[in-house]
């Protein structure tokens, strides 16, 4: 799993017939799902999201995470973070798991996540959206599970 972590002081998302979805203080996410991705690597991933250290402490250090601050966190599905611009000028997206395995671990994610005890709003799995953020820093973390 594949996620894109803005720190913002607010964020929204919306689509076609619908009321945006928005958070103040906190993280938007963008998550991808890959194959070969398990509810255990969800797991790992939404511990790792709530209990990184990103947000400032009184110095101005990155000191205290998104439970600390009692932030929201806006969840946008994005497979896209699976592109492969390897080879032409079209980006390969096989990589990602296929929508009904994707949307599920998607759904693992907002869930252990919101268990940690925080704050969720999401986006429409697999609809078009629009995202407005206020990007607070800027602060962007790349998370792959891959990597821990």
């Amino acid at each position: 799993m594949r996620a894109l972590l803005q720190r913002v002081s607010k964020a929204s998302v919306s689509w076609p017939d619908s009321q945006a979805r928005s958070i103040g203080k906190g993280l938007l996410v963008y998550l991808g799902v890959g194959h070969g991705d398990t509810p255990e690597k969800s797991k790992k991933l939404a511990e790792k999201t709530a209990g990184l250290r990103i947000f400032s402490n009184a110095e101005g250090k990155f000191d205290r995470s998104l439970l600390d601050e009692k932030g929201e966190a806006l969840i946008v599905s994005q497979f896209t973070l699976y592109a492969n611009a390897k080879g032409g000028r079209r980006p390969d997206f096989t990589a990602a798991a296929a929508p009904a395995q994707a949307k599920a671990l998607y759904e693992r994610f907002v869930s252990e996540l919101a268990g940690l005890g925080v704050p969720i709003k999401t986006g429409e799995f697999a609809a078009h959206m629009a995202v407005e953020s206020i990007n607070d820093g800027p602060v962007t973390i790349w998370l792959d599970t891959e990597l821990f």
